[in-house]
């Protein structure tokens, strides 16, 4: 017995996959998997299947129009085809977390493609496909160009390279978007983007912080609960940043929230880890971060008390300041940038 792929276009009616089944039965046509792409053209069938070592392309060929396929593309397998489509998208998937510059082999293995160029420019126009060429952004920068001369592309396999090429670009910005930090006392501590998964550890952060701590960061307001943690972890249009000791814990949180082109800035470090240039180092982060969107301005809210904090912000390029009671209101202007007439402050 020989290993074949072979992929036909049957109307899309009922029935007619079965038409085209018996036909290869005949001939002792054993499928061991199948995929179905939804076309305009028809549902175009995806066979891996095992045949008596006598037949040849010829003959499966024939099987296939006496069974009403069309567009017939035929050719011999290899056993690595007994994976299904969706167990080798995931190995691929989890390929790229490890080595996201491995995304060209990732998309010729994923679609069985002859070839994929890279190109250092972007791409000329939109992501797209045809019979024999797709055209993919690189998440890292510059283009792909996957290529397959036989059989045609699907609607299909373009969403599952989309998916593909979407897992690689968050691990790229995953990795530029994390560094570490060399603390002045010789501490090393990691930056990155918070993600969902951060919640447990900004719990234990919020627990672990001081009432005083806490009342500097919220105002009084006492430590949030997890729905506002969420929300804070992954701001609408906006970004939040943590800091990991070298335990893995989280010991620093740095919050940019957005409303229109202004953004608050908010800062907790776990006690033991203040006055050590922590919260410098994650504000500036943001501040550089917000120069390069849409903010025109930022503006911090803190205790006319914390005296860390307003000389972090003086350091930043504090601007104008007002103050409210026992609170203070401090701007930090981007740099070209005018903030919106009659634009509130995020409360």
């Amino acid at each position: 017995m020989a290993l074949w792929r072979i992929r036909a276009t049957v109307d899309d009616r009922p029935g007619y996959l079965s038409v085209l089944t018996a036909s290869l039965a005949l001939k002792s046509v054993n499928i061991l998997a199948v995929q179905v792409h939804t076309t305009e053209a028809g549902a175009v069938d995806d066979f891996l299947v095992d045949a008596p070592d006598a037949l040849t392309e010829a003959d499966l060929l024939a099987a296939i129009a006496r069974g009403r396929g069309r567009d017939a593309f035929v050719a011999r397998a290899e056993a690595e085809g007994l994976a299904d489509q969706p167990t080798r998208a995931l190995a691929l998937a989890g390929r790229l977390v490890h080595d996201p510059d491995a995304l060209g082999e990732a998309l010729v293995a994923l679609l069985d493609a002859s070839e994929a160029r890279w190109r250092p420019d972007p791409l000329p126009g939109r992501p797209g496909y045809d019979d024999s060429r797709m055209t993919l952004a690189d998440p890292a920068g510059g283009s792909y160009e996957v290529l397959r001369p036989r059989p045609s592309f699907t609607p299909a396999e373009y969403a599952r390279a989309r998916a593909l090429v979407e897992v690689a670009g968050t691990m790229v910005r995953n990795h530029q978007e994390q560094a570490t930090l060399l603390l002045p006392d010789g501490a090393e501590i990691t930056l990155r983007t918070a993600v969902e998964d951060d919640l447990d550890g900004v719990r234990a952060l919020h627990e672990r912080a001081s009432s005083a701590s806490l009342h500097s960061r919220y105002l009084g307001g006492g430590a949030p609960g997890d729905t506002r943690l969420r929300r804070l972890l992954e701001p609408a249009g906006g970004r939040t940043l943590v800091a990991i000791d070298s335990g893995g814990k989280v010991v620093a949180m740095a919050s940019l929230l957005a409303e229109g082109d202004l953004g608050e800035l908010a800062v907790l470090v776990e006690d033991g880890w203040q006055r050590r240039g922590l919260g410098t180092a994650l504000a500036r982060r943001l501040v550089a971060w917000a120069g390069k969107g849409r903010f025109a301005a930022l503006v911090a809210h803190t205790g006319a008390d914390n005296v860390a904090m307003l000389r972090t912000l003086r350091r930043l390029g504090a601007g104008e300041s007002e103050r409210d009671g026992a609170m203070v209101s401090v701007t930090l202007p981007i740099t070209g940038r005018e903030p919106a007439k009659d634009q509130a402050a995020v409360s």
